[in-house]
């Protein structure tokens, strides 16, 4: 390669790095005391590293228990104790950066892995601003705004506005008689009342005796599956009237 700033510098490549995974509210919080202070070398937090003795070197996992504090009085309401959990069995990984002119380089590589969590002695605490943040972000911003022209030209409706509120209404279908609840009536009663419409007119129409009965359509087919014979053709097509046998006994109920 012609330009030297395209090569990978590598001379910290085996640097011993630590990967924390931490809350945006600590990330805002570490952040800031760099912006505000012309000192890049000002502490933003300690690492505190407790050994317990009691425990064998071997289970160095068990024995070593990391935390952080954070340090000064810019974080506000942020807890400032947090615990480190560390984790060991992860893919290699190394940390890389690149200058604003191009220069890519290797910073070093990953050795401890940990994943900030509050300290229990300050999670009340937090949990407390993660449901402040929820219902600040939950709140729909509202806004009053002064109208420059106050002779009420935009209060008035226009008639393009009067026609849609017009046809608005005429969309809206009348609720339906199917869509209402019916009662059912007694078995016995509704034979009655069906023999009695066939009397005055041999042939009806399901829709028609809904509307006669004011029955649950399920409940009607069942009965003029009983009581009925179905018309599929001819002049009465789509119709019901009476089965023969209870023709004649309608017939020989009248004087």
């Amino acid at each position: 390669m012609e330009n030297k700033d395209s090569f990978l510098e590598t001379s910290k490549a085996e640097r011993a790095v630590w990967l924390m995974k931490c809350p945006g509210l600590v990330s805002r919080s570490l952040e800031t005391p760099q912006r505000a202070s012309s000192s890049p070398s000002q502490a933003v937090a300690k690492v505190i590293l407790s050994i317990d003795p009691c425990v064998s070197n071997d289970d160095s996992d068990s024995s070593s228990q990391f935390a952080m504090e954070l340090v000064g009085t810019e974080t506000g309401d942020v807890p400032k104790l947090y615990s480190m959990d560390m984790t060991k069995g992860f893919v290699p990984m190394s940390v890389f950066s690149e200058t604003s002119l191009g220069k890519l380089s290797v910073e070093g590589k990953i050795i401890n892995k940990f994943d900030m969590r509050p300290h229990d002695e300050n999670i009340e605490n937090y949990g407390k601003l993660c449901r402040e943040r929820t219902n600040k972000y939950m709140k729909k911003p509202r806004q009053i705004q002064v109208i420059d022209n106050d002779n009420g030209t935009h209060m008035r409706p226009m008639p393009g506005m009067i026609i849609a509120a017009v046809s608005n209404e005429k969309k809206k279908a009348p609720m339906k008689t199917s869509d209402m609840k019916r009662t059912r009536r007694d078995r016995g009663e509704m034979e009655d009342i069906m023999f009695k419409l066939f009397e005055r007119q041999p042939h009806w129409t399901l829709r028609q005796l809904i509307q006669e009965t004011d029955q649950p359509e399920q409940f009607l087919k069942d009965l003029l599956k009983d009581l009925c014979v179905y018309n599929n053709k001819g002049t009465n097509q789509g119709s019901y009237e009476l089965k023969p046998e209870y023709k004649k006994a309608s017939d020989g109920t009248n004087p």
